[in-house]
């Protein structure tokens, strides 16, 4: 076993590889850009090494930063997560090179399964079951036609090297392939600097189903078993679980029996992951992700086995701690993957500081990897996922009731996330009954995506309660230091010399004002709400949490205040109400009004129209590129661009007025 290894990774996957590490007695060294300083894995690891800058180019994509960091702190291997340079062959031979072991296969089954072209005509030759395709090395947009038109739409085009559903594009008719092409190069150049393309059939009901493979120097290639990951957005996966639900004992088994076989034929060292689609009983290869993947924790949780450790015994010369005889499953686990994004916005990353984390309590039956801590900020220099969040029990209907509880619990404020819409897929009736599949978003997106509804009574009463409690706490510290502690003008009870004692709150829900009317009882008080008059009285308990008693129904809920605004957080759902202030809103106005903002910090990676130009509803105007994604900016209505404000390569701010743009017919017939 290694004495020390350096870990080229950050966030949750640096955290979970230094945890192991440490119960192993290995000590670890933890690599950092400037924006990672303070980060939560900076301060797991014994030691740590500054690469660069924030951008991801200028630190933690930098092979020889990194292995002059492992030379000078004496790492004797390195280990590279996943992303970054866990699938960089050229990365894997320096290391090689520099005498520094690297905790993953060879480069040349990285080199073969990192290319899709490749590793297809490698899995053909080995009988494994592929997608009807075109992997020719003849990119030009004929041959790409040609190979779409042989296939049939739709046609998925898709990156060759990489994966995540970057530079992926389905197409659905002959005359979209071109800007999908151009789009998929596009994309792929910039995430993995190879922009060569392939073109499959896209199979219109598939289920996401995986093989994790394991191999050791010695020879040996065993399998823990099969991972279902269905579930996603934008071509990401976002829920995965294992075992696969509903999957035939036959195909289990002759799915295992295919990953071992991918693994064989490249002679593959180490933690992989094969992947295939599933649908009306057959599997076909898509990829083999030559790391360990994302969704590792379902399989440790039903297998037992930390593959963490495994990679160090394998990487250090071992063999494998199990033969295949000796893997058995037990139970069943499923996680949901935690991002600062907002699903009613076609997920777009959410930037900011976390004002309030409070994850589940862990447990034998919840298992929280997270790289963050309350105060500190998502950037948008690296992917926003902020936990994974995996949870086990005997089977799969016990494993769902703990997923949608530890769901509820889990609390993020300072950020947009996708935790309600995490709750909603849990909540599912087609997902309980175990019907996935990679159109399940799509397919229940009236369920998933509800309109949004105003705060009801409960909401406005929580809020109104929690500022009445915190005005009696400021109002008891003033008048300690007051010189007259005992004056009735200290009370926060609304005293009024020979008058009724209330007042009138009013909480901004969206831009809706809501009235609440607070009389002051012995008891407590009596508010009066838009749907009539109510009760109540709390307290704020030790953890913060507002413990509220409202006609005799008892609750705790959480109320996170900032300014003006608060946020109730109750099992699973949050409501954003501002309590009314005149004079703050009197300054506020609308920094996009008659322009176009941008939806997320970002590049502007294209320009797509000039001042003077008419267009037609949803015409594409620029392209913004952040945390490895594109998003196009469309326009709204029909109209004319009057003015553009930045160019390709300019760095914008949320919120930045990209385009100003007059609405109006463009003469267009």
């Amino acid at each position: 076993m290694f004495s020390k290894i350096l870990i080229a990774n950050r966030g949750e996957i640096a955290c979970r590889v230094a945890r192991t590490c440490r119960r192993l007695g290995v000590a670890t060294v933890a690599v950092y850009s400037d924006a990672d300083a303070d980060a939560m894995h900076v301060d797991l690891c014994d030691e740590a090494w500054r690469l660069g800058p924030p951008p991801a180019r200028e630190s933690y994509l930098l092979g020889d930063a990194i292995l002059e960091a492992a030379r000078r702190t004496g790492a004797e291997a390195i280990h590279p997560g996943y992303g970054f340079l866990s699938e960089n062959a050229a990365f894997a031979r320096a290391c090689a090179d520099a005498g520094v072991v690297f905790i993953g296969p060879t480069p040349e089954a990285i080199d073969a399964m990192g290319s899709k072209s490749e590793s297809k005509r490698l899995m053909e030759k080995a009988g494994v079951p592929l997608v009807p395709g075109y992997h020719g090395a003849d990119q030009s947009l004929a041959a790409l036609r040609a190979a779409a038109d042989d296939i049939g739409y739709p046609v998925l085009v898709k990156a060759s090297a990489g994966g995540g559903g970057k530079g992926m594009r389905v197409v659905r008719a002959a005359d979209a392939l071109q800007a999908a092409v151009e789009g998929a190069k596009r994309e792929a150049a910039n995430a993995f600097g190879d922009d060569l393309l392939l073109v499959e059939k896209y199979l219109d009901a598939p289920r996401h189903v995986e093989i994790q493979v394991f191999g050791d120097t010695h020879g040996h290639v065993v399998h823990l078993f099969e991972r279902d990951c269905s579930i996603q957005r934008r071509h990401q996966k976002v829920i995965e679980e294992a075992p696969a639900p509903d999957l035939p004992a036959e195909t289990r088994a002759a799915m295992g029996a295919a990953g071992v076989a991918a693994a064989q034929a490249i002679g593959y060292v180490g933690a992989g992951t094969v992947e295939f689609l599933y649908q009306d009983g057959g599997f076909y290869f898509i990829e083999m992700n030559t790391r360990l993947q994302v969704e590792h924790p379902v399989t440790e949780l039903i297998t037992g086995q930390d593959l963490v450790e495994w990679q160090l015994r394998v990487a250090a010369g071992g063999t494998l701690p199990l033969a295949q005889a000796d893997l058995a499953v037990t139970g069943h686990a499923i996680e949901a993957r935690v991002y600062a994004e907002d699903p009613a916005n076609d997920f777009l990353p959410s930037i900011g500081r976390l004002r309030h984390l409070r994850p589940p309590v862990e447990g034998p039956h919840v298992r929280v990897d997270t790289g963050v801590r309350q105060d500190d900020r998502v950037s948008m220099h690296y992917d926003p996922m902020i936990a994974k969040l995996a949870v086990w029990d005997a089977d799969r209907p016990a494993a769902l009731r703990r997923l949608r509880a530890a769901l509820e619990a889990y609390q993020v404020v300072g950020v947009t996330t996708n935790l309600e819409f995490l709750g909603g897929v849990a909540a599912h009736p087609a997902f309980g009954a175990g019907a996935v599949g990679t159109r399940f978003i799509e397919a229940h997106e009236a369920d998933l995506f509800p309109a949004a509804v105003p705060a009801d009574d409960t909401v406005l009463a929580l809020a109104a309660l929690d500022v009445l409690l915190h005005r009696q706490t400021q109002a008891a510290a003033a008048a300690a230091r007051s010189g007259d502690p005992y004056s009735p003008w200290h009370a926060p009870s609304g005293w009024r010399l020979n008058d009724d004692n209330y007042q009138r709150m009013t909480f901004l829900d969206g831009e809706e004002a809501r009235a609440v009317t607070v009389h002051y009882r012995p008891e407590g008080y009596r508010l009066d709400l838009p749907g009539g008059s109510v009760t109540a009285r709390g307290e704020i308990d030790a953890d913060g949490n507002l413990v509220s008693d409202i006609d005799g129904f008892r609750r705790r809920v959480t109320v996170v205040r900032h300014g003006h605004d608060l946020v109730i957080l109750d099992r699973g759902r949050q409501h954003r109400l501002t309590l009314d202030d005149p004079a703050a809103r009197a300054g506020e106005r609308d920094p996009g009004e008659g322009g176009l903002v941008a939806p997320m910090p970002g590049k502007v990676s294209q320009v797509l129209v000039e001042a003077g130009q008419t267009l037609e509803k949803g015409a594409p105007l620029m392209v913004l590129e952040a945390m490895k994604m594109e998003h196009t900016i469309a326009a709204p209505t029909d109209g004319t661009v009057t003015a553009v404000h930045f160019q390709a390569g300019d760095q914008v701010d949320d919120g930045a007025a990209l385009l100003s743009f007059e609405t109006g017919d463009t003469g267009a017939p």
